[in-house]
């Protein structure tokens, strides 16, 4: 078996695992991954003295939050969840969010299921565009890091760390950095399509405010809002 097939085989077999996990919202998949997301942004602000730094997200340029991340193993390990990724539009708002996946994939006896959120800071734009341009291997097309936690991260965030993108993961209520090195992130179509009534492209999405936006969608940005105040002007 090839490389290809293997990483395709373990990234249907993680799909599956993710489709049986039981729902804990009504409607909609699309509907129920965003309201899991907001849900993590939530928490995180609810805990500002042990989650990620304010000012790390106030200076974003992109945040994608991943709700429940299956991470599995047998033979070997890997991962997968879906979930929302957000911009800076150039008035400093943040955008419609797009649907995205993670997955990936490690060699190694594990076995067991572990699910998890994930939330991604990117700093650049670069790391972000890159993505919808097919996908993105972390560590390899852009560089990530364990992202610093609590407030007195904060001033040593951009001089020690020179990270593309931070990375954070919680687990039983608490909020950590994790290493993601070789995770695959690519825009999730179809999930885009049925959340949004019809095919947007992932840039239309990011950069048309006119686009209908779902309600689950608004309820995301609010709470994305209130805790990430507009960087102040330079």
């Amino acid at each position: 078996m090839t490389m290809l097939s293997l990483s395709r085989t373990l990234r249907f077999s993680l799909i599956g695992l993710l489709i049986m996990a039981p729902a804990v919202h009504a409607g909609s998949e699309q509907d129920q991954v965003a309201r899991l997301a907001t849900e993590t942004l939530h928490d995180i602000a609810e805990i500002p003295e042990q989650g990620i730094p304010p000012a790390l997200m106030t200076n974003a340029y992109a945040v994608a939050v991943i709700p429940r991340v299956i991470k599995a193993g047998l033979l070997f390990g890997g991962r997968y969840g879906t979930g929302l990724l957000t911009v800076r539009t150039p008035n400093n708002e943040w955008s419609n969010p797009a649907f995205i996946e993670l997955y990936g994939g490690s060699f190694g006896l594990q076995i067991g299921v572990q699910s998890t959120d994930v939330v991604l800071v990117f700093k650049h734009r670069k790391s972000v565009d890159n993505i919808f341009e097919g996908k993105v291997t972390l560590g390899a097309d852009a560089s990530v890091a364990a992202g610093p936690v609590g407030r007195r991260a904060e001033a040593s965030t951009d001089a020690e760390l020179q990270a593309e993108v931070y990375s954070y993961s919680r687990s039983r209520g608490l909020f950590a950095g994790v290493s993601l090195e070789g995770a695959i992130l690519q825009i999730d179509y179809p999930a885009n399509d049925s959340f949004y009534g019809r095919a947007y492209s992932a840039a239309e999405i990011l950069s048309d405010l006119q686009i209908r936006r779902p309600a689950e969608a608004s309820q995301f940005l609010q709470v994305l809002n209130r805790y990430t105040p507009k960087p102040s002007p330079n």
